[in-house]
């Protein structure tokens, strides 16, 4: 507790820093493109993304497509994915020249900070990092290599463009450290190229899927920001409720109901057990509906701006091209400045 309670302290000096003086501050975000963004995307990192860039901060977005493999065994619709990902993200109010948005696969300077950092890290250690643990839990699958090393993959892309920011949630904390970790084993040596990232810890609403899950697109229980307004009707009329009449907000004992009112009061703006107390005895019919009409209310701008900047077929793959070329002159210098450490200049 009294460790946590140390990082919230400097976590809120470091929000005052990027408030103060966002010039300062470098960050590195993103996703595996795995399939459609959905509603806890947008809750979760989109609008906290957009805001670091309005205030100022250099953010680079990293669409991580060699780790869609991390716990599957195919890249099927991983190029439509991230054309749609970047859809989302110009909608939803990045600026594609204020950031770079770019793919693993096409920043090849970035991968091979692979080698020397996983130098820097035990065995042990990765078997004992929660992200690691998480995802194979997640996966079902025996451990791979690749996932054993995803947090030093993590870490090889918040040095390539020596980020200095963490957003992130309590849960991955343990993700900056190691991140801090080998930054400091790295400087420690060779010589000091790294800064050690400071974590931004960020308040997420949890957004329930449509079983009452987290909101996920491994569980298919997500609300796409790309389905039409009929489409998001067809899937909450779906989803599983009860057959008691009354309404009420309770997680544990009604998941189906609960998730339902979790999704329509986060777009509402208001708590799910005030929605339900409005709900009364309308029962499931009239929970559906509301909830279906609140989802596409609130992404009703975002739909459209995605339709509208859709039309220009070359928009995305122009975005992709200026932030692929940008990450590549980024990350072929920080790249040199390693093999300069290392003494692997020839």
């Amino acid at each position: 507790m009294d460790s946590f309670a140390a990082t919230q302290r400097r976590s809120a000096e470091v929000a005052a820093a990027v408030a103060e003086q966002p010039g300062s501050f470098r960050v590195l975000t993103g996703e595996r493109p795995t399939g459609p963004l959905h509603l806890g995307h947008y809750f979760g990192t989109i609008l906290k993304r957009v805001r670091l860039q309005r205030a100022g901060v250099e953010t680079f977005l990293v669409l991580a497509d060699y780790q869609v493999i991390t716990d599957r065994d195919t890249t099927a619709n991983v190029q439509q994915n991230v054309h749609g990902a970047v859809l989302d993200y110009l909608a939803a109010g990045m600026d594609p020249v204020g950031t770079t948005i770019f793919t693993h696969s096409a920043v090849p300077a970035l991968n091979q900070l692979l080698i020397p950092f996983l130098s820097l890290v035990t065995e042990a250690e990765l078997h004992r990092n929660p992200t690691v643990k998480a995802e194979l839990a997640a996966s079902g699958r025996a451990l791979s290599a690749l996932l054993l090393t995803y947090p030093v993959h993590q870490a090889a892309d918040i040095f390539f463009c020596k980020g200095n920011l963490v957003p992130v949630g309590k849960d991955n904390l343990p993700h900056v450290e190691m991140t801090r970790l080998i930054a400091r084993r790295f400087n420690e040596r060779y010589s000091p190229v790294f800064p050690e990232p400071e974590a931004l810890i960020t308040s997420t609403p949890e957004v329930l899927g449509l079983d009452g899950r987290k909101m996920s697109k491994s569980y298919g229980n997500a609300i796409a920001l790309s389905m039409t307004a009929d489409e998001t009707v067809a899937v909450i009329r779906q989803t599983v409720t009860d057959s008691i009449r009354r309404t009420t907000f309770d997680p544990a004992l009604r998941p189906g109901v609960s998730a339902l009112l979790s999704v329509a009061a986060l777009c509402l703006d208001v708590e799910p057990q005030v929605l339900a107390d409005e709900i009364g005895d309308g029962g499931s019919r009239v929970l559906k509906e509301r909830a279906a009409s609140a989802v596409n209310d609130f992404l009703a701008p975002h739909r459209e701006r995605r339709r509208e900047l859709a039309r220009d077929g070359d928009l995305v793959r122009a975005a992709l091209r200026r932030g692929n070329e940008h990450a590549n002159v980024v990350a072929e210098s920080t790249l040199s400045e390693v093999r300069d450490a290392m003494g692997t200049i020839y």
